[in-house]
C-alpha cells in the first residue's frame, strides 16, 4: 500500500485580528465561537438585534463588547477587525451597506435569498471594495481537507463520480425563520453540496432539478426533499440527494459524500446530519486501487468535525488573504456567485418539470 501524508486542519493565520460579529444566533453559539475559540480567534465585539440573545452570548463567550445598534458595532470596532456577518440572507445587503469601506467580512451563507440578492451583494462588495468572503465551510470540514490532500496527491485518480446524500429526520423548528420562506432546502442545505462539488470539479454546464415538500411538513415551503445531478458532461457524474423527511429511525439514516477515481475511491459519513444537533460519529473510508489484488477498504482517523473546526477554516482563509499570506481568497464573493448562480439553475430546472412522455 503507498504512503501518503495528509492534511486535516486548516493553516491558521500568523496574526490573526479582532472579530466583531453581527448577528449571534444559534450558528455562532454551535459553531463560529466554539471554532474561533479552538483556534485562538479573539472576539472584540458584538450586535444582534435580541437584546437578551446578545446578552446570553455575552455571558457564554465572554464578549468585551456587547452594541447597542449596528452603527455602534461599526463605529467601535478596531481599525484592522474583521467583520463576522452571521444573519438570513435577506438582511445581507443592508449589513454590507453600512460597513467602512476596504474592510474584511465573513458573510454566512447563502448569499442572499436568490441569485438577483447574490448579485446586488456582489456589487455592494466591488463598490465599497470589501475584502469579502461567504462562510461556505463544507470546504473546509476536517474529513474533506483529507479528502482534498488525497485527492490532490493523485491518490485515488481522476474523479469520475461524486455524491452527496443524506436520508435523515431534520428538526426543521430549530430554524424558525425558514418556514416563511419560499426557497429552504436547497438555498440553505443542498447549497452545501453544490459549493463543495464545485471546488471539486468546477462549475457544472447545466443542472437537472427536482426541490419539493413532504405531506408531512406543509408548513415548510420551500421543501425538504431535493434531487439534483449536475451535468459535468460524460465525467463526472455528480448527484446530489437529500430527503430531511426519513422518520423511520435510525438504522436507515444515511449522511454520505463519495468520490469514485480512476485508481481508488473515498466515501465519508458526514454525521452531523443525523440524530441533529446531537449527531452521529463521522467515518473516512478509502480504497486504493494501487495495492492491486490486496487493496481493500481501509478507514482513516478523522480529528474533528464539520461543527466546528470547519468554522476555523472559512475564517483563516480570509484572515490569511488579508494579511498577505495567500494570494488568493478560495471562498471569496467572486467565487461563491457562481455557486449561487447553480443553485438558481437548479430552481429553475424544478420549475420546468420534466420532460412529457411522448403520445404513443
Amino acid at each position: 500500500m503507498p504512503e501518503f501524508k495528509y492534511r486535516q486542519a486548516a493553516t491558521l493565520p500568523v496574526n490573526p485580528p479582532p472579530i466583531v460579529s453581527i448577528g449571534l444566533g444559534g450558528i455562532v453559539q454551535d459553531a463560529h465561537y466554539p471554532a474561533y475559540k479552538s483556534a485562538g480567534f479573539k472576539v472584540v465585539g458584538g450586535f444582534d438585534i435580541n437584546r437578551e440573545r446578545a446578552a446570553k452570548m455575552r455571558g457564554d463567550f465572554g464578549i468585551p463588547r456587547i452594541c447597542e445598534s449596528l452603527a455602534e458595532a461599526v463605529a467601535s470596532a478596531p481599525g484592522h477587525a474583521v467583520f463576522d456577518v452571521a444573519v438570513p440572507g435577506g438582511a445581507i445587503v443592508d449589513i454590507l451597506n453600512a460597513l467602512p469601506q476596504g474592510r474584511a467580512v465573513l458573510v454566512q451563507k447563502p448569499m442572499g435569498e436568490d441569485l438577483a440578492d447574490a448579485q446586488r451583494i456582489l456589487k455592494i462588495c466591488r463598490e465599497r471594495n470589501l475584502i469579502a468572503a461567504m462562510n461556505f465551510q463544507l470546504r473546509y470540514a476536517p474529513f474533506i481537507i483529507a479528502a482534498r490532500d488525497m485527492i490532490n496527491q493523485g491518490l485515488i485518480g481522476e474523479i469520475e463520480d461524486m455524491e452527496a446524500r443524506v436520508q435523515v429526520s431534520t428538526p426543521w423548528h430549530l430554524w424558525p425563520f425558514v418556514f416563511a420562506l419560499p426557497r429552504a432546502e436547497i438555498l440553505y442545505h443542498s447549497i452545501h453540496y453544490v459549493d463543495l462539488v464545485r471546488s471539486f470539479c468546477g462549475t457544472p454546464l447545466g443542472v437537472y432539478a427536482k426541490t419539493m415538500g413532504h405531506p408531512s411538513a406543509p408548513e415548510l415551503r420551500g421543501g425538504s426533499r431535493s434531487m439534483i445531478i449536475l451535468d459535468y458532461g460524460e465525467n463526472p457524474r455528480v448527484n446530489v440527494m437529500t430527503n430531511h423527511n426519513h422518520i423511520y429511525g435510525e438504522t436507515k439514516q444515511e449522511s454520505f459524500i463519495k468520490f469514485e477515481g480512476s485508481k481508488g475511491a473515498i466515501q465519508i459519513r458526514a454525521g452531523l446530519n443525523m440524530n441533529y444537533p446531537e449527531g452521529a460519529p463521522d467515518r473516512f473510508e478509502y480504497i486504493l486501487l494501487d495495492a492491486g489484488p490486496a487493496a481493500t477498504w481501509q478507514t482513516l482517523e478523522i480529528r474533528g468535525s464539520w461543527f466546528p473546526e470547519a468554522f476555523i477554516g472559512t475564517m483563516s482563509s480570509l484572515m490569511r488573504y488579508v494579511s498577505g499570506e495567500i494570494p488568493v481568497l478560495p471562498n471569496s464573493v467572486e467565487d461563491a456567485i457562481h455557486t449561487m448562480a447553480t443553485v438558481e439553475a437548479a430552481y429553475e430546472s424544478s420549475k420546468r418539470g420534466g420532460t412529457p412522455i411522448p403520445a404513443v
